[in-house]
């Protein structure tokens, strides 16, 4: 009616989950110049990234894959989110996996055939450490939850 006065008694903010991701998103998105190329990366914490572990064989024969499918499957028993790939060029494997927030890669190559060992690498400041395959799947486990330093994961190569 005309000249009531109504008082509202429901609040509805409007915080939808949509607008904090995307805030999230534009905050760990970020574009670098990487010897004359454009690099994007999405720095997502480790805990929360996707993907959390890439498994590439630097090529598809010569038994390598056959070792990086192992080392995915072993990875993923471990709770681990990871994910094999071996579609094309390992830079551009190394790119893919930056743009969508994978924090480690691991690289199954020549040398993993002979020693038993593998090359981690980090998203963000893209070192790379060797060690032994089997220590993988502990090694990512802690350096996801925060209690091992890259620095300290493996022998600097």
């Amino acid at each position: 009616m005309r000249g009531e006065e109504v008082m509202p008694h429901v609040v509805e903010p409007s915080y939808g989950i949509d607008r904090i991701i995307y805030c999230t998103l534009e905050h760990a998105y970020e574009e670098e110049d990487v010897e004359g190329e454009v690099r994007k990366v999405l720095h997502l914490n480790p805990a929360v990234a996707p993907v959390q572990a890439a498994v590439f064989p630097l090529m598809n024969r010569d038994g390598l894959d056959t070792i990086a499918q192992a080392l995915s499957a072993s990875i993923q028993k471990h709770g681990i989110l990871a994910q094999y790939d071996d579609n094309g060029a390992i830079g551009r494997r190394y790119r893919r996996q930056d743009e969508i927030g994978t924090p480690y890669t691991i690289t199954v190559d020549y040398d993993s055939r002979e020693d038993d060992t593998v090359t981690l690498r980090e998203r963000d400041s893209m070192q790379q450490v060797r060690l032994p395959i089997s220590l993988v799947p502990e090694t990512l486990s802690r350096l996801i939850e925060g209690t091992l330093p890259f620095s300290e994961a493996g022998s600097k190569i």
